[in-house]
């Protein structure tokens, strides 16, 4: 039977009050590249779309609850917007409702073609307490075509699902990529530092968890230029950012991308831990 709904936009269509968008918050505060993707609206809807993008923005980390009202009102008035239907994955999986975030992924991918929120779908499956699921879909894209930084998140939520199994010995195994460089840091590296940290923890290796847990320290702080100890100095450098990042960044938000920052390491990277359930 022919599916008369491909992009789900029946999922969100219920009824929905509007969440109110302060008088301070304009379309041109979206990230360019998201604005771009609105070109195909109408103006005025457009611009209501860009608002309730820019708010779920906003309120992502204060206010998931909030912020999943504003990404479901764009989505109710721009569904077959890939950077829309996006942000609506991202707030519901902020607000815990794994199912909707995953089925939002993978309207997104349909939509986009793109498989750079992969990580976020594998811990979506481990969310709904199906590991199996979780490992299998992390390994259905070979992981040399996704960028740099979604191949270590997709490391990280990979261990993750092993924990989950009890394979705590392939959960380790999965964080070996090459970007577990204690030579080198970048904007990704403290979380894959500590994640490592974590599951040596486990197993039992102490000392080898501290070590990966300074590193991460490290890093961080070299990221944030708060380093103070002469012998921790490290040269911390900007790599050119993906023009086709983040959904949830407005232009004055401010930060390090994932795959913006980058720090030469003497001795690198926080306390992200490995299960994001």
């Amino acid at each position: 039977m022919e599916d008369r709904d491909p992009y789900g936009i029946r999922s969100v269509r219920n009824r929905h009050d509007d969440p109110h968008i302060p008088s301070d918050v304009r379309p041109d505060q979206l990230d360019r590249v998201a604005r771009a993707q609105l070109k195909t609206l109408a103006k005025e809807n457009a611009d209501v779309v860009a608002t309730h993008l820019v708010m779920a923005a906003r309120l992502i980390d204060e206010d998931p609850e909030l912020a999943h009202r504003h990404a479901t009102s764009a989505a109710r008035k721009a569904g077959r917007i890939a950077v829309v239907r996006e942000s609506l994955a991202i707030t519901a999986y902020a607000v815990g409702d794994f199912a909707l975030a995953l089925r939002e992924l993978r309207t997104y991918r349909r939509i986009s073609g793109r498989d750079d929120q992969l990580p976020m779908m594998v811990d979506s499956e481990r969310g709904l307490g199906r590991p199996d699921r979780a490992l299998e879909l992390g390994r259905s894209v070979p992981r040399e075509t996704l960028p740099v930084d979604v191949q270590v998140e997709l490391a990280i939520a990979m261990s993750g699902a092993r924990l989950d199994l009890g394979q705590t010995d392939a959960a380790l195994l999965e964080l070996e990529i090459p970007q577990l460089d204690p030579e080198r840091a970048y904007s990704w590296s403290p979380a894959l530092f500590s994640a490592y940290a974590a599951v040596l923890e486990d197993l039992g290796r102490d000392g080898d968890a501290e070590d990966w847990y300074r590193r991460a320290d490290i890093a961080a702080a070299a990221l944030a230029g708060e380093m103070s100890n002469e012998e921790d100095v490290i040269e911390v450098f900007e790599e050119e950012a993906d023009d086709e990042g983040s959904t949830l960044v407005s232009d004055d938000t401010g930060g390090v991308a994932p795959g913006e920052g980058g720090a030469d390491a003497g001795n690198a990277g926080p306390n992200d831990d490995t299960s994001n359930d």
